[in-house]
């Protein structure tokens, strides 16, 4: 069983990079402003030969109230009942504080093994001084780390030893792809007997669906996660702008795997001017990119304004599946209104992806929450789809005899071959005689021909037009 690490301590000696240092990965927001971590994250790492799972804290802070501080304490401390190990992190270069001589009163109660971490200890000077203050915490031998420089991980390494599991392996991650070079699209030009949708790996039920949750700032989307999950996984609350990191978390729905990541709002980037923003939007839109599906979160008091079509049209543009859910359902007064202007903006703002699918919930009051995960497995399975490439040949001599491609200089631009070249999402490859001369609207009635007749529905289907080889050249 992998180890659980929870790394803790008050706010800004360096918890988060530490994280990031030890997955490997930039994946916790870090700024020298006090606070910026808000909801506890996990991830893989390793350390040396060992894999651990490892656990990024809010600051530790003496609030017990329903302040955001006090929230922030509350997340921590169930973060700590996640854990084998915790590390408390205190900063050599500003000494031992009131506050942490508190927290560490406070983990020596808990029946968890502590480690003693002296983060920031760059200077020899400034470590002798800060070990000895460390000692007084009564936490036993302190460690000496800096976060920053990958100083120490030896040390933590082999405090850790007496607790990994004696059969932990080292895993190794393996690239899922779906790309064909453009050498391998040439050399098989109309070779139906080789199928390219057939030869993609078909979709492995024990790897998770990742699902990111997008939206403005306070519609509902870490409620949305909460209400998913049964339980206070993430922060909310009246305040707007109250989750920072993209924080992923997995989830069991009808005995499919899933990656839920609630996401930080998204506001427009005229208005951002906070650093610590910018980075949570940036972290946004790296979810966005690394999902599979994205459920778009509305406000039913103002449906698909227009940060949100901007957020859907980059969503689209990344190829993702979107799904668009409507929350606060069970307030609005005039419901075929709110249902006929949501439509029409769909219709008018999308012509390039048709019947997007749309559920309206409550987040709050738990209501279709059922039904929106119906849609993601369903969506998820149009996004994967494949369509053979025999049929795919057949459709498009019948296109082209209804409506053929425009002339150019009084010639048939002929359409000589087309096949699916990847999923997630649908991509199509076809090949012309005169590429450049085929305009978007015919490449338009293609998509819409290939959406229509394959049954690939709300999500962007793509069409690569390549140059038909010359056999005379």
């Amino acid at each position: 069983m992998t180890l659980t690490l929870a790394i803790v301590g008050r706010p800004n000696v360096g918890k988060s990079t530490l994280f990031n240092r030890i997955a490997g990965k930039q994946l916790a927001i870090v700024d020298d402003t006090p606070g910026v971590t808000r909801d506890w994250r996990e991830a893989e790492g390793h350390l040396y030969d060992q894999k651990i799972r490892i656990i990024d804290t809010a600051g530790l802070e003496e609030s017990f109230d329903e302040s955001i501080q006090g929230r922030m304490r509350r997340q921590t401390e169930a973060a700590l009942k996640q854990a084998d190990v915790i590390l408390f992190l205190v900063d050599g270069r500003s000494g031992i504080t009131p506050l942490d001589e508190h927290f560490a009163a406070f983990l020596r109660r808990q029946n968890v093994p502590v480690i003693l971490g002296v983060n920031k200890c760059e200077n020899e000077r400034v470590t002798q001084a800060a070990l000895a203050e460390a000692y007084g915490l009564g936490l036993g031998e302190p460690i000496t780390l800096s976060a920053a420089h990958g100083h120490g991980m030896d040390e933590i390494y082999h405090m850790l030893k007496p607790y990994f599991a004696e059969d932990d392996d080292l895993a190794a991650d393996k690239d899922g792809s779906d790309y064909i070079s453009d050498e391998a699209l040439d050399a098989l030009e109309g070779d139906e007997s080789y199928d390219f949708a057939e030869a993609e790996d078909a979709i492995d039920p024990e790897k998770p669906i990742k699902i990111a949750i997008v939206g403005r700032p306070n519609v509902g989307k870490s409620t949305l996660v909460n209400t998913i999950l049964n339980e206070e996984r993430v922060m909310t609350g009246p305040e707007a702008g109250i989750t920072r990191d993209a924080i992923a978390v997995d989830w069991v729905f009808q005995d499919r795997k899933f990656k839920l990541v609630d996401t930080a709002g998204l506001r427009k980037k005229a208005k951002i001017t906070d650093k610590i923003e910018k980075m949570s939007a940036e972290d946004s839109f790296r979810a966005i990119r690394l999902a599979q599906v994205v459920i778009l979160v509305l406000d039913s008091g103002a449906i698909l304004e227009k940060q949100d079509l901007q957020i859907a049209e980059h969503v689209i543009d990344e190829g993702r599946a979107l799904i668009i859910a409507v929350n606060k359902w069970d307030i609005v007064e005039d419901r075929t209104e709110a249902l006929d202007q949501l439509n029409y903006k769909l219709d008018t703002s999308f012509g390039q992806v048709k019947d997007i699918p749309t559920v309206t919930i409550s987040a709050l009051k738990n209501r279709n929450i059922g039904h929106l995960m119906q849609e993601v497995l369903n969506i998820y399975e149009v996004w994967n789809r494949r369509v053979s490439t025999a049929p795919m040949n057949r459709w498009l001599a019948a296109m082209e005899s209804q409506h053929p491609a425009p002339l150019v200089q009084g010639k048939p631009n002929r359409l000589k071959y087309i096949t699916q070249i990847k999923s997630r999402p649908p991509t199509f490859a076809i090949w012309v005689s005169r590429p450049k001369e085929l305009p978007a609207a015919y490449k338009r009635y293609l998509i819409n021909g290939i959406r229509k007749d394959f049954n690939l529905p709300g999500i962007a289907v793509r069409l690569l037009v390549r140059a038909s080889k010359n056999p005379y050249t």
